[in-house]
């Protein structure tokens, strides 16, 4: 199974233990994701130390205050790493007031032009602000390949569907009251859906209330085999498949 996002910087204990706990659950794969400069050195480094960790890079939309043009440039550097495998997560987020929504915008589109630029997938958060966030994507991520992380809205899923974008679902598919969601992961076309933890954020409901962390993405994987009625091993399958056809690995 693959982790297709994860923060590994923010899980504990360090990053050896969870690595190696994520393999014995039969994790193949994870892309850990660094959010600001700090964060971006430490996927690096965790994909440095191990060949089964790759690294997506960019800055978190609320990690975007005061963003300019000449903050894309470290990046870009860090995304001329092999170990780099997408760009994000970038987006809007407007549910908190961590950043002017004008600078998450700008880097928005900053992100957007980065992975084009350099022809790599890319990672999108949204929260609570859907209509312009689609609405960006629409104008301006044609011809891209775009990955809704941690899916959040069941209500645009034709949406995405009809634009070839990745749907990324993380354990709270599995919380009772996700019915929406659940549906969704149901009727997504299995070339488009990906699983994923979030980690250290949004444990699955068997380890709910608990620090999450790579491993627990089989939880997530279990239950959305279930959903779409087959065998765990076809959807380990296809998400092995869809991960290998994203991130080039």
């Amino acid at each position: 199974m693959i982790d297709s996002h994860c923060h590994l910087d923010v899980c504990e204990p360090p990053d050896d233990e969870v690595v190696e706990r994520a393999r014995e659950a039969g994790v193949t794969r994870l892309a850990t994701v660094g959010m600001d400069e700090p964060s971006i050195e430490r996927a690096l480094a965790a994909a440095r130390a191990h060949e089964d960790v790759f690294a997506i890079v960019g800055r978190h939309p609320n990690e975007s205050a005061g963003f300019t043009d000449a903050d894309i440039e470290p990046i870009e550097q860090a995304a001329a790493n092999e170990n780099v495998r997408a760009i994000g997560e970038t987006g809007l987020d407007y549910y908190r007031d961590h950043a002017p929504r004008e600078d998450q915008m700008r880097a928005f589109l900053a992100h957007i032009d980065l992975a084009r630029r350099l022809d790599l997938p890319l990672v999108i958060h949204t929260r609570a602000a859907e209509d312009d966030t689609f609405g960006v994507l629409r104008e301006r991520a044609e011809g891209l390949t775009v990955i809704m992380h941690c899916f959040s809205a069941p209500a645009r899923l034709d949406e995405c569907v009809e634009r070839g974008w990745f749907c990324s679902f993380a354990g709270n598919v599995t919380y009772p009251k996700s019915t929406d969601l659940q549906a969704a992961a149901r009727d997504v076309p299995e070339e488009l859906l990906l699983v994923e933890t979030d980690s250290p954020f949004l444990a699955p409901q068997p380890v709910r209330g608990k620090r999450n962390e790579p491993a627990n993405v089989v939880h997530t994987a279990r239950f959305v085999a279930e959903l779409r009625g087959i065998e765990y091993e076809a959807l380990d399958a296809l998400v092995e498949r869809n991960a290998a056809r994203v991130f080039g690995w």
